[in-house]
Formats: C-alpha cells, sequence, structure tokens
C-alpha cells in the first residue's frame, strides 16, 4: 500500500551507492552546489542536488525515516503523500536560499554548497508525524527517561541532523516548509499538488513496478464507504497489533518480576471465600482503600487510541495508573 515509499526507498539509494563505487567522476553531477546555482544559473543543480544523497550515512539515514514514514502514503493515499512531497520539496528549495543568504548577512558565513539528497521533504514529514501519531510509552529507562513508539525515529532524525556542517539549514527549512504545507491558513496544500491526470499516468506506468502483492494470510479489514476510509482503517488495525505486541512484552515482564497489577479489580472473584474466623459483613469503610488517582494526560492518550472516557478511567485505576497494561486490557476486551 506505499509504491511511492517503496521507489523512494530503492531507487534513490541505489543510485547513490552506485555513485559512490562505482561512478565516482559523476558525482560532480548530483552536488548541492549553490554557487553554480545563483552565478552560472545551474537550476538543474536544484533538481538533481536535492533527490540523490552523495553521503551513504545521509543515504542510510534518510531510508530508514522514509521506510517509517510510509504510514503516510497508507493513510491518506499516494496522491495525497506524493503532493505533500512535491510542495515541501519546491517549498524547502526556496527556504534553502533564503537562509544561505540570512547566514551570510546576519553572521558573514558564505555557504557555497549543501548537503546533497532528498532530506528537505524527509525533515518535513516530522511535521505530520509528531502532530498525527500517538505517542505510546513502551519503557522507561533509569526509571525517569520514557522510551516511547516514536523515539527510535526522532533518534534517526538527530543522527541525520548530526551528519554535515550545514545540514542544519535543510532541517530548518524542511520544518518550515512542512508547517507552511500543513497549515490551514496559508492553503499551500491546495496550490502545490499533484494534478489528478499525473497521479492517474504514474498509477498506471510505475505503480504497478513498485507495488506488493496483498498477503493470502492476512485477514481482510475495512468495511468504510471508500478506498481512503478502508486503508485507514487497516492502518489502525496494524497500530494497534504493534501496540499489543509491546504491551504483551511489558506484561511478561512484569510477570517475570512478580506483577504489580491488581487483577482482583480487573477480575472480580465469582463468589466470596469464607473460612472459620471470617464473619459475614462488610468491612468498615476507613479500611476501604482510597480510589487511585488518574492522570488526565494519559486518560487522553487511550481516547485518541479511539475508547471512550469511561472506559479509560476504569482500565487506569484497575491497572494502578499503568498506561500499557491499560491499554491491554482495553484492547482484549
Amino acid at each position: 500500500k506505499a509504491p511511492l515509499s517503496k521507489s523512494l526507498l530503492l531507487v534513490p539509494s541505489a543510485i547513490s551507492i552506485l555513485l559512490t563505487l562505482l561512478f565516482q567522476h559523476y558525482q560532480k553531477f548530483f552536488a548541492y552546489n549553490l554557487q553554480g546555482i545563483k552565478e552560472d544559473f545551474q537550476v538543474w543543480r536544484l533538481v538533481c542536488g536535492r533527490t540523490i544523497c552523495l553521503d551513504l550515512k545521509d543515504t542510510f539515514c534518510s531510508s530508514l525515516l522514509i521506510y517509517n514514514f510510509r504510514i503516510f502514503e497508507r493513510r491518506y493515499g499516494s496522491r495525497k503523500f506524493s503532493s505533500f512531497l512535491l510542495g515541501t520539496w519546491m517549498l524547502s528549495a526556496l527556504f534553502d536560499l533564503l537562509l544561505v543568504e540570512v547566514a551570510q548577512y546576519m553572521f558573514g558565513i558564505t555557504i557555497n554548497s549543501l548537503p546533497s539528497g532528498f532530506l528537505g521533504p524527509v525533515f518535513a514529514l516530522f511535521v505530520p508525524f509528531y502532530s498525527s501519531i500517538p505517542r505510546v510509552q513502551v519503557a522507561q529507562v533509569f526509571g525517569h527517561f520514557p522510551i516511547t513508539n516514536k523515539t527510535l525515529v526522532y533518534i534517526l532524525g538527530l543522527q541525520l541532523l548530526t551528519s554535515g556542517s550545514y545540514i542544519w539549514i535543510l532541517a530548518v527549512s524542511g520544518l518550515v516548509s512542512g508547517i507552511c504545507y500543513n497549515s490551514s491558513i496559508l492553503k499551500v496544500h491546495r496550490i502545490l499538488c499533484v494534478p489528478n491526470w499525473v497521479a492517474k499516468i504514474f498509477s498506471w506506468t510505475l505503480e504497478p513496478i513498485f507495488s506488493s502483492a496483498e498477503p493470502t494470510n492476512e485477514v481482510r479489514v475495512g468495511m468504510g464507504a471508500t478506498v481512503d476510509i478502508q486503508r485507514q482503517q487497516r492502518m489502525e488495525l496494524l497500530d494497534r497489533q504493534i501496540m499489543m505486541s509491546q504491551v504483551a512484552q511489558m506484561r511478561r515482564q512484569r510477570q517475570q518480576q512478580g506483577g504489580m497489577i491488581n487483577w482482583n479489580r480487573l477480575f472480580p472473584p465469582l463468589r466470596p471465600r469464607h473460612n472459620a474466623n471470617y464473619q459475614d459483613h462488610r468491612p468498615p469503610e476507613q479500611d476501604t482503600p482510597p480510589p487511585t488517582e488518574v492522570s488526565e494526560e494519559q486518560v487522553a492518550r487511550l481516547m485518541e487510541m479511539g475508547f471512550s472516557r469511561g472506559d479509560a478511567l476504569e482500565a487506569l485505576r484497575a491497572s494502578n495508573n499503568d498506561l500499557n497494561v491499560a491499554t491491554n486490557f482495553l484492547l482484549q476486551h
């Protein structure tokens, strides 16, 4: 369901490896040379220099990020995803030139070239990733630093940010272009978009090459009225399956450590147990433990996943305010 992401993952990476290992004398045509663009009007360098990475480390990091960001193509469709990449690519090219001029005017830094590659749209994808992907805590380091399902992607972005001296210009221009494209005030997405006839041509020619067959053992899901709704339902199911596997791993670790879950609240006993020393009356109210305080932030996270507020409150109280265990309980019941 992500042919464009697969093409961006395979084709630029293959060309980058070939240029590094076999055709090094052709690397000069893919350099992001700003001096040649401004003085010699070599506009073609904006296309070549902002598509193929000449550093294998940048190629590796950007490929991993594109692989993680394929979720947006699955949710929004190839045309909307390609429109976002095209719009942010054009906007980031403009912001690159503006930031270089600002750096020279304010700090006296002369920048003649920038790192090559499809880096502007990659950094722009962090904007919808931050705003639309829910944050789910997986573990904690030293009991204070949370590890979430988004931590690895941010680490890859930080690694890519520190790979070059002037790559921060590409990062800033990419983030600004992503914010501008997602902004409902500027309406950039209505201007910089892929026409419908162009999307149909690429779907007829290139999509059969990079598309993958649907697994035969996969359960068919999605009862939406449109293809976009069905695609979104499928992605929500995949997100829940990943979340359940992470929660199951955390549950096994807790069980090995002895467990700290009040299962009597989740599964109350079917009948009361009596013994000789037990008197059949309710315990006094002063001996009843007070209800567990529930974090509103964790309730909001569960509600973002589609659960009701009442179910979220009960699950968090029953699991001693443990978000992972509460999520596991809500997904299985």
